[in-house]
């Protein structure tokens, strides 16, 4: 019988609970159904029955690294990038030269977390003109993807045969995002790098208090041929551009000649700090726990893909926690520069929080945050 962490417990409850009512047959309502035992359960012993829909939370084992603390210098520099985008009400609707400009929306501010900023500064080499620039160009670039219009039900044909899966936490507590280019079910097209980015997003949704990367898993067993060039070269792009400092691991097995050719042709576009979160055919229960990675990955979690089942419990659980951030976010008083630890539920006050929250604030860039109880040391 499984022991109940009263953390995960609690957590479950409230998911349970903030999820009402759910169709029958979607999916959904195995996420809302779960007890604290049986989310503790499938996350332990995954080999005991064949599992179809993502994990709640990581492993009791994973722990996720203390943030880098901040020297005065880069305090200041922080604080002016802050004051910088904490003032922009309007941006460009297009990256096109004489663009009109629209209102900032909610979920642009909402999007400029603390750490967002400093993801991009430490991304610009502290350079406070390239990381402005470079957060504009992101918000931009959002708008030309259409990114917060993209639906669920848009992605669904693309996603049927499981080629991408979000599924488990590697040991650092980082989500991971499976890739299976075995299972491509689609001629190359925008919409397939939509889709990429669109489960990139969903990741992030799932990432917890103290934790801003993903771990990648890709694996060539069942591709036939090896990337394209220019699709790779357009993701990494993206990546590198408008995803900083995102990527905590990449792990690629089953590398085929044709993968490794492709892999020395884009080597020159790759930045050499992604280069070197890059690992291939390395044992990945080394990376993510064996309960948490799929069999097909060598883990023990004997998961299968069902569109009509893994599909809408994604969806629901994803879209409840972006509805718990962004209710987070108005509470705090609709703050740019909100730390993430609050919204993601690490920590009970925002910046709107007064004295309290300045406490919390220092807990949080000292890495005083228990990441895994949710609640400062």
């Amino acid at each position: 019988m499984a022991t109940v962490n009263p953390v995960n417990e609690k957590r479950v409850a409230e998911e349970k609970s903030s999820h009402g009512p759910t169709e029958p047959g979607t999916g959904a309502e195995e996420i809302s159904s779960l007890t604290a035992a049986e989310t503790t359960s499938r996350s332990k012993d995954a080999t005991s029955s064949i599992i179809k829909t993502p994990f709640l939370y990581p492993s009791e084992d994973s722990t996720a690294p203390p943030p880098p603390i901040l020297t005065p210098v880069q305090s200041t520099k922080y604080d002016s990038l802050l004051s910088t985008v904490a003032s922009w009400t309007t941006i460009p609707t297009a990256s096109t030269a004489n663009s009109p400009t629209t209102p900032i929306t909610d979920a642009e501010q909402m999007w400029l977390t603390r750490e967002c900023l400093l993801r991009y500064v430490r991304a610009s080499k502290w350079s406070l003109p390239d990381a402005t620039k470079r957060l504009l160009a992101t918000l931009v670039w959002r708008r030309e993807y259409i990114l917060y219009e993209h639906t669920a039900e848009y992605f669904s044909e693309e996603n049927s045969t499981g080629k991408q899966v979000i599924f488990g936490w590697d040991v650092a507590t980082r989500p991971c995002l499976y890739l299976n280019p075995g299972r491509q079910n689609t001629p190359r097209s925008e919409k397939q790098v939509q889709h990429l980015v669109f489960m990139l997003e969903r990741t992030i949704d799932l990432m917890g208090p103290g934790q801003e990367t993903l771990a990648l898993l890709i694996n060539y067993k069942e591709a036939m041929n090896g990337p394209k060039t220019g699709q790779a070269r357009q993701v990494l792009n993206i990546l590198q551009s408008h995803y900083p400092e995102r990527l905590g691991k990449a792990l690629v097995i089953n590398v085929h000649w044709l993968v490794g050719t492709f892999f020395k042709l884009i080597n020159p576009f790759i930045d050499p700090v992604t280069r070197e979160k890059l690992k291939f055919d390395q044992n990945l229960r080394e990376f993510v726990p064996p309960d948490h990675l799929l069999k097909a990955y060598g883990g023990d979690a004997d998961f299968i893909y069902d569109h009509d089942v893994y599909w809408p419990a994604m969806v629901a659980l994803t879209a409840r926690r972006r509805e718990e951030q962004t209710e987070r976010w108005i509470r705090g008083g609709k703050k740019v520069g909100e730390l993430e630890a609050y919204l993601k539920g690490g920590v009970e006050k925002g910046l709107g929080g007064g004295e309290d929250a300045k406490a919390e604030k220092k807990a949080v860039e000292a890495g005083e945050v228990n990441r895994e109880k949710g609640e400062i040391v």
